[in-house]
């Protein structure tokens, strides 16, 4: 079991550090020394979803990133991770941001990150990481430490695994992203939103005001109940949400230990919380 682990986390490394090149699961699984059905196998035990879809909707994420924060045309984005024809990324985007390249560029409006890169750290007990659903947001870590004393929102989606085992996944993936876009559209351009798990996510409020970080969980949690569609199908979509305040000195792993709390006590309680 650990050394699946390994090939994993070597398969994880492998992928993240060429989504802007062409790579194909045969070239990830001589990275990771070990045959093609055992890497595909170890990858869908421990992330649910095919290598293939995992490299789609990172690339994906990466590129409305691109778009949105650095001005990428849409045939220069296209380009740049590897789809052949402006025509194939659209599609390709379209299904995982529900619109265009283009209206994305017009409309969205916040955190494109969707998709952030999984983090193998955190696994749930001894299982091995059979469940690797933590995002890895190293990144902001170091933004996160200028932010003492602020509150930030954790949210997370109610009975998405109902929701993606009985309607199914590409109804899943809708109800990930109208999350996403909730918080993004409350929080507004000034303030980062980020996805940190299946189902969990964060906004940083950046004021130490909570009847202001009330305000912004309200303006979020007002939505639920409202209807998300896929196909001919759909379901309501309601959120729950925690409120955490920054330590003078935090530290990445406890903050997001801290992350992971407060939701799973609002999971309990089915109320606001609010975790020191």
């Amino acid at each position: 079991m650990s050394n699946s682990f390994e090939v994993f986390v070597r398969a994880l490394d492998t992928i993240e550090q060429n989504l802007q090149s062409e790579i194909t699961q045969e070239q990830i699984a001589y990275a990771c020394c070990c045959s093609l059905s055992s890497l595909q196998k170890t990858w869908r035990c421990v992330t649910h979803m095919s290598i293939k879809e995992y490299i789609s909707k990172r690339r994906l994420t990466l590129a409305g990133r691109d778009m949105l924060e650095n001005g990428l045309s849409v045939l220069d984005t296209a380009m740049k991770y590897g789809y052949n024809s402006n025509e194939v990324f659209t599609r390709a985007f379209t299904k995982v941001w529900g619109m265009t390249p283009s209206a994305f560029k017009k409309s969205w409006k916040g955190s494109c990150l969707l998709y952030p890169p999984l983090n193998p750290e955190y696994t749930q007990g001894d299982e091995i990481a059979m469940n690797v659903r933590k995002y890895d947001i190293r990144e902001f870590y170091d933004y996160l430490k200028t932010q003492s004393d602020t509150y930030v929102l954790c949210f997370d989606i109610v009975d998405l695994m109902p929701i993606n085992q009985n309607i199914g996944r590409d109804m899943g993936d809708k109800c990930i992203l109208e999350t996403l876009r909730r918080i993004t559209e409350a929080a507004g351009e000034e303030r980062i939103s980020l996805r940190i798990g299946g189902d969990e996510f964060v906004m940083l409020t950046e004021s130490k005001d909570l009847d202001t970080a009330a305000a912004l969980a309200d303006e979020v949690l007002k939505h639920n109940g409202e209807k998300v569609s896929c196909g001919s199908k759909e379901t309501a979509l309601s959120l729950r949400c925690g409120v955490i305040k920054i330590s003078s000195t935090p530290r990445y792993s406890t903050l997001y230990t801290n992350f992971t709390n407060v939701i799973e006590r609002v999971r309990s309680t089915g109320k606001v919380e609010f975790l020191k």
